[in-house]
């Protein structure tokens, strides 16, 4: 499977817990000059590689902050992409990112007239202290209205985007906030635990003592919110997604299982005849990347190794519900010793079901660890 992925690198304010490559701007220059490069850098793609566009099966549009993008550059995009052999009316998933800000009539309509049939909608808190804290630019109550909005739709998915162990946030705090989320009518809800970087406006706050995070709150919250979510009838399919039956993220799922994705914009990642590259992640740089014709020696390049390889596919394959294929893997020559993962099993951490080893329980809070472990007890040929 190959999937599409566009980033787009703007946000109408960066949050201070953001650590991605992401301009704050609104400036309609800056946005159709960007979309000139974009097109630009997806033409000299198909011109490289005729006819492999035209195979994607799934389009995300993330960042930043898609839904800022005006509405003639937006439908650029799409027209671009269906002068390039997609059809995104064919495809099996097209998604794209909002923010509560920029989620109105007007942007959802023009989205949806383009082809996009699943907003994920980037919620984090529905407490106004806690979005403060952290440097959101929507109140809860452009929160809501975008959520009702988005929900009142018919003919598309909805993701909610929550986030929990943020400053000063207790463990019933984020429950109560996931429970309002779920109680909508959407199929999809993703919850992230934050990851503090240093280098961030939270981060130096943080460390000057002015916020400070429980660490302590982390796993209660985890696993509470797993249990909730489940009572109101979604499965866990990867560490922090969750839907309802058949409601999977295609797109998503195909990083997980290893599929093929080509990315376009600053930075975007793609996997492509077993190659890892992205373009450079800070805009002026990629700016004269495709000005310059695109050349490979640009690129970030990772060209795996055989190692590499079953080595991603156990850490992929661990994230997800579905588990680690013992018997796939042996059948392919790699073995992995019993003991290695035993204690885990033992801990109920693993539990082994046939030829498959799942996490369960506070396994999914250790997955680091057991990964590690799991690696570790590779037998060589």
């Amino acid at each position: 499977m190959l999937g599409i992925y566009i980033h787009v690198p703007f946000c109408e304010k960066v949050c201070d817990y953001c650590d991605f490559r992401v301009m704050p701007s609104c400036s309609p220059g800056l946005f159709r000059e960007y979309v000139d490069l974009l097109v630009c850098e997806m033409e000299g793609f198909a011109r490289a590689n005729p006819g492999v566009l035209e195979s994607a099966e799934t389009l995300y549009l993330g960042g930043g902050t898609p839904s800022l993008l005006p509405g003639d550059c937006l439908v650029r995009v799409f027209e671009t992409l269906r002068g390039l052999g997609v059809g995104v009316s064919r495809l099996r998933e097209v998604t794209m990112e909002f923010n509560p800000e920029s989620c109105n009539e007007s942007t959802v309509a023009l989205a949806r007239e383009c082809g996009v049939g699943r907003f994920s909608l980037g919620l984090q808190s529905f407490r106004s202290e806690i979005l403060e804290r952290i440097g959101r630019r929507h109140s809860v109550e452009v929160g809501l209205r975008a959520l009702e909005l988005l929900c009142s739709q018919r003919g598309i998915e909805v993701n909610g985007d929550l986030m929990f162990n943020l400053p000063g946030q207790s463990v019933e705090q984020f429950l109560g906030d996931l429970d309002r989320l779920a109680d909508f009518p959407l199929n999809h809800v993703s919850f992230y635990g934050l990851t503090v970087a240093g280098r961030t406006r939270l981060g130096h706050r943080i460390a000057r003592g002015e916020l400070s995070v429980d660490e302590n709150l982390y796993g209660e919250m985890y696993l509470r919110g797993v249990d909730l979510l489940g009572e109101k009838g979604f499965e866990r399919y990867e560490v922090s997604n969750f839907c309802r039956a058949g409601k999977r993220s295609v797109h998503n799922k195909n990083y997980w299982d290893r599929g093929e994705y080509i990315g376009f914009g600053p930075g975007a990642h793609s996997y492509f005849r077993g190659l890892r590259f992205n373009a450079p992640e800070i805009y002026p740089r990629w700016r004269e990347f495709v000005r310059d014709g695109m050349p490979q020696s640009r690129l970030s390049q990772d060209a795996l190794t055989p190692d590499d390889i079953w080595t991603e596919r156990v850490w992929l394959s661990m994230r997800q519900s579905t588990g680690l294929d013992l018997e796939k893997l042996r059948a392919e020559g790699i073995e992995i010793k019993e003991a290695s993962y035993m204690k885990w099993l033992q801990d109920g951490c693993l539990e082994q079901v046939g030829g498959t080893l799942r996490l369960v329980g506070r396994g999914w809070l250790l997955m680091d660890s057991v990964v590690t472990d799991v690696l570790n007890g590779y037998i060589p040929n």
